[in-house]
């Protein structure tokens, strides 16, 4: 199964419970003005509506922005191709996380990853040890994320 950037959206706005205006927010922050009809579409699988690579990176772009802030000087211009790696760095720059807790959350029993297999997808692409991400991989951070990351509390709880 191939994983779409559609369904990359929907499991960031799952994990981490961002609503319509916090969604718009963050594609703002990554210099792209959508609608919440917008983002509604792209959200419903049923829909049709793609997801192309340059909102998935505005996306990603600005969720960078909402969780570490804006970096100094000139902002990077957004990507037009966005694949599995990208995908990847990005997530792992917004959420600010080590190797040791990247490779926590990929590793499961479906994906061992050794940590210089780790490395080698966040090189360049060319260079000799470079690693291509595969959608198993992808998948298996997601769903790592979103045990890290997701509601644990449950309703009605003491809130403190």
């Amino acid at each position: 199964m191939t994983i779409t950037n559609d369904a990359v959206l929907r499991r960031i706005r799952s994990t981490f419970d961002l609503d319509d205006p916090e969604m718009i927010r963050v594609f703002e922050l990554g210099g792209r003005e959508v609608t919440a009809d917008e983002v509604n579409a792209w959200l419903e699988p049923a829909a049709g509506e793609a997801l192309d690579d340059s909102l998935l990176a505005a996306f990603l772009n600005g969720f960078i922005v909402a969780r570490r802030g804006r970096r100094d000087g000139p902002q990077r211009a957004t990507e037009t191709v966005l694949g599995n790696n990208l995908i990847l760095v990005k997530l792992r720059i917004a959420l600010d996380l080590q190797a040791d807790e990247l490779h926590s959350l990929i590793g499961s029993d479906d994906v061992q990853l050794s940590r210089h297999e780790l490395s080698a997808l966040f090189r360049k692409p060319g260079h000799k040890h470079y690693r291509e991400c595969t959608d198993e991989l992808v998948e298996s951070f997601l769903d790592g994320m979103e045990a890290h990351y997701g509601r644990t509390e449950e309703p009605g709880g003491d809130g403190g």
